[in-house]
This record gives structure tokens, sequence and C-alpha cells, in this order.
């Protein structure tokens, strides 16, 4: 229910029906908008004691005392002048000048009047040309120098504040204005986005721009044409009835010259006539205070607007009151009730005004015959009876039979016996205006919480994608790529795939290659198949293939498997590419994380790429056998995506994966081959005994390679005699380092010690168990045998070597049984090409290229076969295939000038072992203390079985 603000007693019967008369018109405004009359009040009899004119004064007075907690915009007029069209005038400017009587909070912001405003810069430039002592001259001068004036006060009635920089600066960043709003919540967002820093600079330079828009705004607004009362002003009817002897028609939004010229002739026109009302000509003052009253009513119109963004029809629900208690000839009052009707019966147009005056028993309204005397029933629906007739002829009043009638004015006679009958003291109660849900929707308060939360919403939101996200703004989110934590809870790591150029995995990462490609970094690889990538035009067919490696990791010397693998296929890329066949090759690059131990995470982002791109054909990669490989494979096969390996050397995966195309030589083909060497070794012992030594797992460690290598040399060794021993194994020490001290004591102790040693670890733990070996077995004779995974060692002259100790382990890549056809001097010329200009990188040696240390790994060729491997079935027929094509395809593909041999997988069989891949099985001796390696037997990729015969140890 409304709260009740005001309550009081009717003095008189009149002022009982005239208050709930009032009342209903402004409290029904909600429901039907009713058209709003000039009510004026007046003793019905002309020969009335002041006393009777008092008490309706006091009606008019009472009502406006009633309605000022209510929420209603009120103003009570008194006018000021020396004259009656002066003291109209000035009533005319107080109601849009000053503000508005609202108390108890307002239903919606003050009023504005902008058309008022313009006409009273008008005004004011006129009075100043008007005032100059040499103010004399033609009519012509006068309006040039008007509109010169005009130009200077840039078409606004000057403030008392001064336009300064300090005053602009701190009017663009007030918060409740509109444009310090957006201020806010643009560097509420780009906080999330770009950090604290950036976001302070953006911050300095926005508001240093709004203040000088602000003060270049407020001293010479742009685009004036276009605004609302620009718009009006060159328009309205009445102007153009004012000019008709200048060419005052022809504005036009899209016509700025020509806007102006309607603008500038009508102002001059309007200024001559302000001039001329200021020198006492009377049509001219009638003119200046109708285009007043109109501008007025208009702007009032304007803020009762429907459709407006705002809303401000739906929170407006009473409407504008303007009071005059005593309106006569003398105080402007009648003449400010004829120019409200004269607007009013022109325009034709309904504004929201309500005006409720007291006229003087001895007054009569200009034009209006004296009404016979019209007793008023003692019922309070006697009045709105009169208003429901006044509404029925309000058009026939407005038609020139009629003019004799203000037809806007309904004016209510007050009988004497009404005005002085008191009887019971009626009681008058006004409550307050309820404020509408649109107000509660669209208020100040409402908007700020509204901005707030959204604010607080997109700084958590864009927090928490850049947290999560490798490319996380709120507007460009790329879900590709996520934040993980390392291995152990470790650094963060960006896992997934990269599919926008601010994501680069390398990114700053200086490693470098190896021997020749010395001075090419892994950064520089990634950006170069970006441009490679950047390459291919919107009209060509191309394929994606996505490789798949551990891009990060605790050092930059971790990540040399993945710009070793990645060399290779962006070589093999760039060959296929610049030969311009029908099909070019796009490589997407993917990180698994160190070690690849998050290769499920970015698996599955693999998946997601591949579902949205149907060009995606494939994986190459995947190279390192963690527990996580099946799973990993699982996934890419449900997916419909083959999967072909680089360097993991688990033979399980091809027997429960029918997408697995594995390059490397099995952990089986490669026990296999290092038992031809163990036999013999095994023969030159009356009672060869044997042990494996096998990095213990830990938590976080998915090592299932170290697995595979202990099961596969347990069974290597028993097959070539040897009398093996249980289980040795070694944990990692402080920085992950191989803590073999106890276990190779052991070793070492034993009598008789071993003749052979298999060791199930990493590459990593090498050097360590060398150290070991020489200073707790020297003396001793004994082999090491180990797979593939030492080829990656690097011995440095730190390396504690023993020269009783000989070793023996496969690389995966026979390069020198393959046919390279150029391949490594070409690689090395693609690779110069990425140096700065004028670069050069250090030549290959001549004889044997594959031994220099950019390709010794192995790592590059593996990579760049499996590449080629993936994109013959995938461009087969020279037309694009998909996963499912290439999948099919890739039985069928069968490479024969390969770097390491024939790349085939003809005669694979799917679920069941795959082989003849190719390998090398290489000595490692220290006769001098110096290393000394050489390959002792091998077979290149698709040849034949290496028997014991091939492989002799020396």
């Amino acid at each position: 229910m409304a709260r009740e603000v005001w309550r009081d007693s009717a003095d008189n019967e009149a002022a009982s029906a005239v208050f709930h008369f009032v009342q209903q018109l402004i409290d029904r405004y909600r429901d039907n908008r009713p058209v709003m009359p000039l009510v004026v009040l007046q003793a019905a009899d002309a020969d009335v004691p002041s006393a009777v004119d008092a008490r309706v004064e006091q009606i008019v007075r009472q009502i406006h005392h009633a309605n000022q907690l209510r929420r209603v915009p009120l103003k009570l007029l008194d006018g000021r002048g020396g004259t009656p069209y002066d003291a109209a005038l000035d009533m005319v400017r107080t109601l849009t000048e000053k503000p508005w009587e609202i108390r108890s909070g307002s239903q919606y912001k003050p009023f504005s009047f902008p058309r008022s405003r313009l006409l009273g810069a008008i005004e004011q430039a006129t009075a100043a040309v008007v005032g100059e002592p040499d103010h004399g001259g033609s009519p012509g001068d006068r309006d040039d120098r008007i509109l010169e004036q005009l130009s200077t006060l840039r078409w606004r009635v000057s403030r008392r504040s001064p336009r300064n920089w300090l005053g602009a600066f701190r009017e663009s960043v007030r918060p409740e204005t509109f444009l310090g709003a957006v201020v806010i919540a643009v560097l509420g967002v780009l906080l999330g986005e770009i950090g604290w820093v950036p976001t302070a600079l953006v911050a300095v330079g926005a508001v240093l721009g709004l203040a000088v828009v602000r003060l270049v705004t407020t001293s010479a607004p742009p685009l004036l044409w276009l605004r609302r009362a620009s718009r009006w002003f060159a328009t309205t009817s009445s102007l153009a009835a004012a000019s008709t002897g200048y060419p005052s028609d022809g504005w036009s939004r899209f016509s700025p010259s020509g806007s102006w010229r309607v603008i500038r002739v009508r102002a001059a026109v309007v200024a001559g006539r302000v001039a001329d009302a200021a020198a006492g000509d009377e049509q001219s003052r009638q003119f200046h205070l109708e285009l007043r009253v109109q501008a007025l009513l208009e702007d009032l119109r304007d803020n009762y607007r429907p459709h407006a963004l705002d809303w401000r029809r739906g929170k407006r629900v009473v409407p504008p009151v303007v009071f005059l208690p005593t309106a006569c000839q003398s105080n402007g009052g009648i003449q400010l009730i004829n120019a409200l009707n004269n607007v009013r019966s022109r325009r034709s147009e309904v504004d929201p005004l309500l005006l409720l005056a007291s006229l003087p028993a001895a007054e009569i309204l200009r034009h209006t015959p004296p009404l016979p005397a019209e007793p008023l029933p003692t019922h309070t629906g006697a009045a709105r009876a009169r208003y429901d007739n006044w509404i029925s002829h309000l058009s026939i009043g407005q038609s020139p039979t009629a003019a004799a009638t203000l037809a806007w004015v309904l004016r209510l006679p007050l009988s004497t016996e009404q005005l002085t009958h008191e009887h019971g003291h009626a009681q008058l109660v006004t409550t307050r205006v309820r404020r509408t849900w649109v107000w509660w929707v669209m208020s100040r308060t409402t908007v700020a919480l509204l901005l707030v939360g959204a604010l607080l919403a997109t700084f958590l939101v864009s927090s928490q994608l850049a947290n999560r996200y490798c490319h996380g703004p709120l507007t460009d989110v790329n879900t590709d790529s996520v934040k993980l934590s390392g291995p152990g809870g470790g650094p963060k790591e960006c896992i997934g795939v990269s599919t926008t150029a601010q994501v680069r995995f390398a990114s700053g990462n200086d490693l470098s290659l190896n021997g020749s490609g010395k001075g090419v970094t892994f950064d520089r690889i990634e950006r170069a198949v970006e441009e490679e990538n950047a390459a291919i035009m919107p009209g060509d067919d191309y394929v994606t293939v996505i490789y798949a490696g551990p891009f990060t990791a605790t050092s930059p010397e971790g990540t040399r498997k993945a710009l070793e693998e990645l060399t290779g296929v962006y070589l093999y890329q760039h060959h296929t590419n610049k030969l311009d066949f029908s099909v070019k090759l796009k490589v997407l690059t993917a990180n698994g994380g160190q070690d690849m131990l998050q290769q499920i995470p970015a698996v599955k982002k693999i998946i997601e790429v591949a579902r949205k791109d149907r060009r995606v054909v494939g994986v190459v990669g995947l190279g390192r056998d963690t527990t996580d490989s099946p799973r990993a494979t699982g996934l890419l096969q449900e997916a419909g995506l083959p999967v072909v390996d680089t360097t993991n050397s688990g033979g399980y995966l091809a027997k429960g994966y029918s997408n697995y195309f594995g390059i490397a030589a099995t952990d089986e083909e490669q026990a296999d081959a290092l038992g031809l060497v163990a036999g013999q070794v095994a023969g030159k012992s009356p009672h060869p005994r044997a042990l494996v030594l096998s990095r213990r797992l830990v938590n976080n460690d998915k090592d299932r390679y170290t697995q595979e290598q202990r099961k596969v040399g347990r069974t290597m060794l028993k097959k070539a005699g040897f009398e093996v021993a249980p289980l040795e194994t070694y944990g990692l020490g402080h920085h992950n380092s191989a803590d073999l001290d106890k276990p190779v004591q052991k070793i070492c102790d034993a009598d008789p010690a071993p003749d052979a040693l298999y060791f199930a670890g990493r590459v990593e733990d090498v050097n360590n168990l060398m150290g070991r070996l020489s200073q707790g077995c020297a003396g001793k004779p004994i082999t090491v045998f180990t797979g593939d995974d030492l080829t990656k060692a690097r011995f440095d002259d730190s390396t504690d070597l023993a020269e009783d100790v000989t070793l023996y382990h496969t690389a995966l890549a026979p390069m020198g049984r393959g046919r390279a056809d150029g391949f490594y001097a070409q690689a090395h010329r693609t690779l110069e090409g990425l140096l700065p200009a004028g670069g050069t990188l250090p030549r290959l040696p001549a004889a044997r290229p594959y031994q220099d240390g950019l390709f010794a790994s192995g790592q590059s060729v593996i990579s760049y076969s499996a590449t080629a491997a993936l994109y013959d079935a995938a461009s087969h027929g020279d037309t694009m295939n998909s996963a499912a094509e290439t999948w099919a395809n890739l039985y069928a593909v069968n490479l024969q000038t390969m770097p390491t041999g024939t790349i085939t997988f003809r005669g694979f069989i799917p679920y069941e072992a795959q082989a003849g891949h190719g390998l090398d099985v290489v000595e490692i001796t220290y006769p001098d203390g110096r290393i000394h390696s050489r390959i002792i037997c091998g077979r290149p990729a698709g040849g034949h079985k290496i028997t014991p015969a091939g492989c002799p140890v020396g």
C-alpha cells in the first residue's frame, strides 16, 4: 500500500472538489495518459471581495503543498519583470533553467531542455550584440554579428564553471556518467586480460583522451546539425512560417552544409525577432514568447517520449505540474496561459504539462468573454464532468469558428457559496507515487549494481579463462590448449594443440640444434612451421597433420627430443609444399608436457580439434612409451585418427590398436638384435652371470618404457645363456638424478662379478651409471646392454669411463643403410634459410653427413619418415583423403627412398605385432679412456632379419 505523505482538511467545498479533480488527473496519468488541460480557477462572481480571491489562490497553494512529497515534478511560478511580456518570459525561463521541485527522490533523472537551451544561446548572443556601443548598422550586419557571437558561444548558453583541462578531466572520470561507467567497465575487462601495468597505461590514455574529447565537445559540439534540438529548430513549421522570405528549408541528416544553412538562416530570423522584442515590438514579443513556450512543450514531450532506450515513459508515471497562485495581466500569468493555449492549438500536439492557476475575479482571459455564473455542484464528480465536456469540445474549440475561446483552457468558476461554505472540514490525503518496476529495473542503482556485477563477473571469468587456457582473453579465448600443473604439482605447462598464433609452445625457447644446425633454435623451428601454414592459400587443397611431442620441461635441454622431431616434421612439410604438390601439408603442434606425462589431456584436445577440422588426418609423434600410451592410442582409435609413431618402441601397441603404425623397432626386435651379441658374450664365460638393473617406479612416474625394457632384457639374457640374478633397482635423488651408489656397489662387490648387465633405465641416467661402474668395478670386465634410449646420450669430458666396460645399445635410425638421395644436404640448406639474412651454418661432413650432431640422434630422420608416411596415405591419388581413408591407405604405404631404408606398412595385420623396422647395434668402448663408438650390425627399414654371423663381436 502506498505511503501517506500529506494530510489536511479542506477549508471549503470548492477546495475539496478541485483537489480530488487534480489528483485524479495526476494519478490516472499512469494508466491512460489523459490530455492535460490548463486549469484556471476563478470566482464565479465578478464583484467578490479580495478575501474570496484569496480563498481561490489558497486552493492552488494547498494542492501544490499536497503534492510536494509525492515524487511529482512541480513548479510554483511567480513572474518577475518590468512588463507582462518580461514576466511571462521569465516564468518560461524558470521552467527550463532552474530545477523542478521533486522531493523524497525523483521518479527519474531531472528534465532536460535542449531546445530551450538553444533558444537561450540565441538570446544571449543577441543581447551581447544589441548591447554593443556600436550596435547600429543594417539588419544584415547585426545578423552576421549575432551569428559570430553564436559561434563564439558554440551555440550553447555560457555556464559559470570555467571550461578548462582540470574541469574536463574531473568530468570525464565521474563514475555516474555514461562515459565514466564505460571507462570503468573496459578497464575492468582489461585488468583480467592484460595485467596491471598495461591496464594502467590504457587507463591514463583513456582518461586523458576523454578529457580532451569533453573539452572539445563542450567548446565546439561536433555534428551539431544532428542533435535533436537542432533538428527541431531546423524543421519546425512555426519558424518556416516566420521566415518565408529566406531559404529556410532543406535540413537533412545527410547534408551538413545544407542543414547548417537552414539553421543559420533560422537563427538569424529568431535573433532579429528577439532584438525587435527587446526594442518593444509587441508582435515580436508574442512570437518570442510563443516560440519559447513551444520549445518548452517540445522538451517536455521529449522527456516523456515513448520507446526511448532509457524507458523514460515507463518511469515517469505522473505529469509535470505548474502552479500559478495568481495569474493576471501585470505578472505575466495571463500572457503565459494564452501562449500555452496558442501553441497547443496551433501545433495540435499533446504534451504532458498540467497547469493549475487562479485568476482574480476581476481579470478576464484575453479573447475570452465573461462566462455566465455556473455554480459548481457540491459533489466531487462535477469537476470531472466539466473536464469530460471540455475534452469533447476540444477539437471544436480549435476551429476558426470558435476562435473566441481558449480551447486548451479548462475554466472552473467557483461560486462564492462553495468558497465560503465550510461543512465538516473534509479530510484531504495524498500518498507517495509508487515507482514502477521499470524504475527498479532501469534505475541508476540497478544499473550500477548490474555494472558492478558484470565487471566482477567479467573479471572473474577473465581470470579463470586466463588461468585455464594458454590464450584466454575473454574476447578471443582459445580452448584448444589448457594450462595444467606439471608432474608432482610442478609449474604449469601449456598442454593441448596450438591452433592460434598466440599459442606457441616453444616461444622464447633458445635451445639450438646440435652440430651443423647450431644457431637454429626451437623457437625458430616452431615459427617456421607457422610460416609454412600461412603460405597455404585459402583455395589450396591441404591436409592437416598434428605432431605431438614433449615441448616443455624443467630445463630447455629437456625439450631437445621435441625440437629434433619437430625439425624433421618441418623439413618434410617444407619439402612437400615447395614441390607444389596438388595437396599441401599443414602441421599443427600438440604439447604432451614434460616426458609426455600429460599426453591424455593433449590427446583429448587433438580429438576436439579434429572434430572441428575435418582436414585433420592423423597424428605423428607420441614418441615416449608411458603408462598412458595405451589409453591415448585407444582414444585416438575411437576418434578415427591413425597414429604414425616416431620412437615409441612398445610392441604391445600394435597388438592392441589397429590405428597404430610404428616407425621404431619394437623392444622385442631390439632385444633379439642385442641377443646376438649377448650369446657371444655368454659363450666366453664358463658360468655366465647377468642381472637387470632397472629404474624404480615412483609416484607420478609413468615410464612404461622401463617396464618393457626390464621384461625383454631379462628374457633376452636368459635366452642368451646367462644365469640371471634377482632384479636390482635404483631410485631418483635430488634434482631427479639417479641414485646408483648402493646398487652399483652391490653389483661390483659380488663375487664373482656379473659378466653382463642389462640397464633398463633412461638415457639421463647413463652418465651416472658409467661413472659409478668406473669407480666400483675397476678391473672387472663387464658388458652393459641397453635399449634405443641411449641414442640420445651425450658423454662429455667430465664423465668417468672404465676401460673394462663395454656398452651395447640399439639405434632406431640406421641412416647408413638407407637411400638419402640428397636429403641431408637439402635439409641443411632448408635450415640455413631460417637464419637471419646473411647467416650461414657450419658445413656438413662430405662423407657421412648423418654422423653430424644435427642428425646423429636419428630423431629428425625418424619424424621426417613418419610424416612422409602419413602424408603419403592422406594424399593418395593426389586428392585430399579423410582420416578414415588415410587410416586405410597406411596399410599400402611403401616409401623406398627414405634415409633409413624402405618405410612400409604393407603386410601389417591389425592387432598383430609389427616387424621389419630398421635398427643398428652400436658398440661403445673405452680402451684408452676415450669413447669409441662403432656400428657392429643392423638392418635398414624394411630389410631382412640379422643373423649371428652378421653381428660379430670384436
